[in-house]
Parts: structure tokens; C-alpha cells; sequence
């Protein structure tokens, strides 16, 4: 059973742009679950109307199977990470953590006592009498979290919590979002732009596009088999084929006919291979073939990487640096049906 729902959420700015459009997602307890999109997409619009900062025109937001939809931010008992961190400069770590609990009017000793307790768990314990400007980045985002946690809210909300550290400290901070999070078995939503970040620490991921969620799945089922054409590019893919369907077969534009594992019943389809799943044909294979010449080939390291010019258009193919091709050559690429995926236009 869902812990926390959105149903039918629609959000418009100034009654004119739609930013929500019909909205759905479901989000069970103790999950961290993701809003991956691009700038624009409605994801941090999602996270407001779940904060209570934003009312939605219509649908329903739901937690514990309470509807919250129409409860002010002051009453929802979330805890919130922005993107700046938002730390009281003149206070010590210690106090930018307690002052939620002292708002809440808890007692000194049971202040003090959650306080030591959420600076143990996020590692900040050294750091209780330092002030904000006297701690890295990292360190400081661990305090926010610290502050957010230690009014032990229902639900965590972090929003693009990792952009302003360095890449270094993004995958660190990462790792202790992930660890303190299953610790406190706390159910999170957490909105980026950045996928490689949004896999490694994320139980579901919903790809949103244009108000809408595209694909809701767990991160490896989204890498390996993306829905739609817009969520494989954005997740990466860079190979695209349109298909149509004749009878178990599919037929490019050009008529190369290819097989695909698990193929659906839709007649119009595009195909889509990662640049490394391409194999180069053996003599014989007829099936899931496309003849081309080599343009420009990049070193990668261990691989080259050749854009290959087919009847079907260009393809990037990534081969063994050992497996060395010539620019200008002829390559027949081979398409495994199990590396091959169909998804919808």
C-alpha cells in the first residue's frame, strides 16, 4: 500500500501555463524515490505542491492515508533540504539543529539529547560548537540534513540538495544521503537533473517530461529498458531507429529487418541500442544488420568510439581499443535483438 500519493495533480502558474498536467505517483513507506528531468519539467514544482508551498488547481496529495492537499507547510511536520543550505550563520551547529526542536518547545534535556543523537548519525559530532563559515560545504550540507532530520518528520524533501558542492563531495554526500536515509528507514523524495546521482542513491525514479511522469521504475529497469523515446535519450541513448511492424519481424525505413526480444504489439516503434551493445556481423548474419562507412573515429581509452553513416542514418558504435577499423571503411553492425529496444515515439 502507498504511504504517500499524489493523484490527478494539476498546477498552473498565473492560470495560464500548465506545469502539473493530470500528475500521478505513489510512493511506499521508507522508499527514496527520485524526480529526474530537465529544467522545466515540473519536478520541483512537485516537490512544492508535496511541501505545501504550492496549492494544486486540482487532485489530491495524500500521506499515511491522510489528505493533505489543503494543510499549511507549518502543520505538515516535513523536513526540508534546499539547494543553498540555508543555515543560521551566527549559530553554532549544535543550535542550527536544535531550533526546530526549541520552536516545538521540547524540553532542554530532550533537545539536547535528539540533538547529540542526529549529530552522531550524520557524522557531526566533532563539529557541535563550529559556526557555518567555519565548516566545507560537505560538512554544511550535513547539518542541514542534520536539522531537517532531528524533528523526525514523516516525510524527507530534498531539493537539488548536492549542486553546489564539487564533484568529489557530490558522490561522498551521496553515499552518506543513502546511508542515514535506510538508517532512519525515513520514506524521501529527492529532486535532480542528474542522472548518475539519481541512480546511485534512489530505491524508484520517476522521469518526468512536460508536467507528467514518462517512466516510474526502479533505476536499472529505466537504464536497460527506457519506455519512451524521451526517456531513453535523456538517460542517454543515442542510437535511433524508426520501425514498423510486419508480422514477428520490424522493418527500418530502408527495409533491414530486424527481431527484437520481447517486442510489443505496436506497429510504429522506434529502436533504440546503446553505442557498446553494437557488435560488428559475422559473415552469415542477415538479421538486425545495417551496412555503413566509418566518419570520424575517437579514442576513448580502452574503447574507439566510430560514427558509423548507414541507409539508416548515423550510429555511434563503441568498440575495443584491440578491434581497431579504418575511417572510410565499410562496417556491417550487428543489433542484438537482446540489446535492441523498442520504445514508444
Amino acid at each position: 500500500m502507498a504511504f504517500m500519493t499524489l493523484q490527478d495533480i494539476d498546477v498552473r502558474y498565473d492560470k495560464k501555463k500548465q506545469i502539473l498536467k493530470g500528475l500521478n505517483l505513489e510512493v511506499k513507506e521508507g522508499e527514496l524515490v527520485s524526480l529526474l528531468g530537465p529544467s522545466g519539467c515540473g519536478k520541483t514544482t512537485t516537490l512544492r505542491v508535496v511541501a505545501g508551498f504550492i496549492e494544486p488547481e486540482n487532485g489530491v496529495f495524500a500521506l499515511d492515508g491522510e489528505d493533505l492537499t489543503k494543510v499549511p507547510v507549518h502543520k505538515r511536520n516535513f523536513g526540508i533540504v534546499f539547494q543553498s543550505y540555508a543555515l543560521f550563520p551566527h549559530l553554532s551547529v549544535y543550535d542550527n539543529v536544535a531550533f526546530g526542536l526549541k520552536m516545538r518547545k521540547l524540553s532542554k534535556a530532550e533537545v539536547d539529547k535528539k540533538v547529540k543523537n542526529i549529530l552522531e548519525i550524520c557524522g557531526l559530532t566533532e563539529f557541535s560548537v563550529r559556526f557555518p563559515q567555519q565548516m566545507s560545504g560537505g560538512q554544511r550540507q550535513r547539518v542541514a540534513l542534520a536539522r531537517a532530520l532531528v524533528i523526525e518528520p514523516k516525510l524527507l524533501l530534498l531539493d537539488e540538495p548536492l549542486s553546489n558542492l564539487d564533484a568529489k563531495l557530490r558522490i561522498n554526500m551521496r553515499v552518506e544521503i543513502k546511508r542515514i536515509q535506510k538508517q532512519l528507514g525515513i520514506t524521501t523524495l529527492f529532486v535532480t537533473h542528474d542522472q548518475e546521482e539519481c541512480f546511485s542513491i534512489s530505491d524508484k525514479v520517476a522521469v518526468m517530461n512536460q508536467g507528467v511522469i514518462e517512466q516510474f521504475d526502479t533505476p536499472e529497469t529505466i537504464y536497460h529498458r527506457p519506455k519512451t523515446e524521451f526517456v531513453a535519450r535523456f538517460i542517454g541513448f543515442e542510437n535511433f531507429l524508426p520501425l514498423n511492424k510486419h508480422g514477428d519481424v520490424y522493418k527500418s525505413e530502408a527495409g533491414a529487418v530486424f527481431t527484437v526480444e520481447g517486442a510489443s504489439g505496436e506497429d510504429s516503434l522506434m529502436g533504440t541500442i546503446r553505442p557498446e551493445d553494437i557488435r560488428v556481423a559475422e559473415e552469415g548474419q542477415t538479421k538486425n544488420i545495417l551496412t555503413g562507412t566509418i566518419g570520424v573515429r575517437t579514442f576513448l581509452g580502452k574503447t574507439y568510439q566510430y560514427e558509423v553513416e548507414t541507409e539508416a542514418g548515423k550510429f555511434l558504435v563503441n568498440r575495443p581499443a584491440d578491434e581497431s577499423y579504418e575511417e572510410g571503411s565499410t562496417l556491417r553492425l550487428y543489433l542484438p535483438e537482446t540489446k535492441l529496444i523498442l520504445v514508444k515515439r
